[in-house]
């Protein structure tokens, strides 16, 4: 499925996939609380917790957007990524090169969301971007390189990945609203369940 030239593949992982997937993450949780990001400037807080997995980690807070090789609150290093995840990035990117950060968020509650936005704090934008969806279901919209353009959207279910690459690379997209309780996936590894975004990305050139 095109949607803005992002590239939708249902069902990527399978069930039982997915929960080897979890069973990587836990530990990265673990060493790597997830954090609240806040707007640049206005410290707002988000209305999602994230952590990260790999060589960088991206952060928000008041002093912008940025990566950086620590947890912003322990000062830690991030955890590795694992091979399951560097597995996947080689097998829809094609790409010798691995990724170099998993950016994990959580939704919990009916609140909790993702405004329009642009993946552009990467050094080489060149690398695709890799959206994995775990747990409840929600609403993704994609647009163009303008925020004003017009988005398509669709529903993304668990084991669901979305590839933003080539024309979409930099396309304007987000969550709008998440579906409660339409899985039950989260819940048996996290408190309060919800839906577990993973994101993979290459920051820097090969």
């Amino acid at each position: 499925m095109d949607l803005n030239h992002a590239k939708y593949i249902p069902e990527y992982w399978s069930p039982p996939q997915q929960r080897a997937v979890l069973d990587a993450l836990m530990p990265i949780i673990a060493a790597a609380p997830f954090f609240k990001p806040r707007m640049p400037r206005t410290g707002q807080p988000w209305s999602i917790v994230m952590t990260n997995a790999g060589p960088l980690g991206w952060v928000s807070d008041i002093k912008g957007y940025r990566y950086q090789e620590t947890h912003p609150e322990t000062g830690e290093v991030w955890p590795p990524l694992p091979d399951i995840l560097q597995t996947a990035w080689a097998d829809l990117t094609g790409l010798d090169v691995p990724a170099e950060c998993c950016l994990i968020n959580l939704y919990q509650g009916s609140r909790a969301k993702m405004g329009l936005h642009q993946d552009r704090d990467e050094i080489d934008k060149n690398f695709p971007v890799l959206s994995f969806s775990l747990g409840d279901s929600a609403r993704f919209r994609v647009g163009g390189k303008t925020r004003k353009g017009p988005t398509q959207s669709v529903k993304l279910n668990s084991g669901d990945v979305v590839v933003l690459q080539g024309e979409s690379r930099l396309g304007f997209h987000g969550i709008d609203r998440i579906m409660p309780e339409s899985s039950t996936l989260i819940g048996d590894y996290i408190e309060g369940g919800g839906r577990v975004n993973l994101t993979l990305r290459r920051v820097n050139p090969a």
